[in-house]
């Protein structure tokens, strides 16, 4: 195939994926000049490709609604790569929900790929699930509505204001306007963060609690040196909880990081006491505390709450007797 003929199909495969492209964006991928750009697609809307064209500062080209690419060509490793990628994320949740009556688009997908693969691959593929453990069991997860975790996508991308209907953990339902920073997966969950246009305050929604999302005019500007995943995980670790617990602990971040993660506890270096480092989490129990603490097998100070303190002296006693036994 010759270059231009493959930089064409390039320009194809990059529209395909959704979306509106500008053209510097679709000159830089291809590795061509934007002229060259507008010469391929062209091309493609004399193959009858509907390509648009959208004017505006985010305008550029894109794949006119309902064009459907002819069947989709996998060799038998990309095939098999990609029915484990689908297994993979129904086990760890980050899927969206289906609009079928069979079940969720990643099963519903993974049915047809199993339908027209050569027999032998499909036995290797049943081979490899049979044998395949794992070391969690799968969860009950919510999974987010397709078209919202797109359009909030589209609004990160090209940083636009969204509008969204919401309910929260509580129930109650409400509807706001997000400038969204980024979409994280985390624990088997979709979320998104961003400046809540009303309050002012940065806030982390779900992706299934989101009844309906679209985009409206406008723009903004993100911080600089944003990171929406340390957002996300720093969220958790400093949300509002029944216990706030002060702990000092000798050892280093690494050290501590291996059983209190980012997304439980926030630590910082003890000024009065050098290799010491205070940590703050907050929880609504206390029980599972005692035996993370005990795991890290490094010297620790309670400072609060009281609770906790009789909570690891009652893990140390029952430690204590079970060693005695013999």
């Amino acid at each position: 195939m010759s270059k231009p003929a493959g930089r064409v199909l390039g320009l194809l495969e990059l529209l395909q994926s959704g979306g509106t492209r500008s053209v510097a964006e679709l000159a830089e991928r291809l590795g061509v000049d934007p002229r060259t750009v507008r010469r391929y697609v062209g091309r493609l809307t004399d193959l009858d490709v509907p390509v648009e064209s959208v004017r505006g500062r985010y305008g550029g080209y894109r794949l006119g609604p309902g064009y459907r690419l002819p069947p989709l060509m996998l060799s038998d490793d990309e095939a098999l790569a990609v029915l484990l990628g689908l297994v993979a994320g129904r086990r760890t949740g980050l899927v969206t929900a289906g609009n079928t009556a069979s079940g969720t688009a990643s099963e519903t997908a993974s049915a047809k790929i199993r339908r027209v693969l050569p027999k032998h691959v499909a036995r290797r593929l049943d081979v490899l699930l049979d044998s395949l453990a794992f070391t969690d069991q799968p969860g009950e997860f919510d999974t987010p509505d397709a078209d919202v975790l797109l359009t909030l996508a589209d609004a990160v991308s090209h940083r636009r204001p969204v509008a969204m209907r919401y309910t929260g953990g509580d129930g109650r339902r409400s509807e706001r306007t997000l400038h969204a920073y980024g979409i994280v997966a985390h624990s088997g969950r979709w979320y998104v963060t961003g400046r809540d246009a009303a309050s002012g305050e940065d806030r982390t929604f779900r992706l299934d609690r989101i009844a309906d999302a679209r985009t409206l005019p406008g723009s903004f500007e993100p911080p600089e040196g944003l990171d929406p995943a340390q957002r996300v995980v720093t969220g958790f670790a400093t949300a509002e909880y029944r216990y706030e617990v002060a702990l000092r602990i000798q050892g280093t971040t690494e050290q501590i990081r291996a059983r209190l993660p980012a997304s439980v506890a926030t630590l910082e270096e003890d000024p009065q006491n050098e290799g010491w480092m205070r940590v703050r989490l907050r929880a609504e129990r206390l029980d599972w505390l005692p035996p993370v603490l005990a795991s890290l097998d490094r010297p620790f100070a309670i400072e609060s709450p009281a609770e906790l303190r009789t909570l690891v002296t009652a893990f140390a006693t029952r430690l204590t007797s079970y060693a005695r036994h013999p």
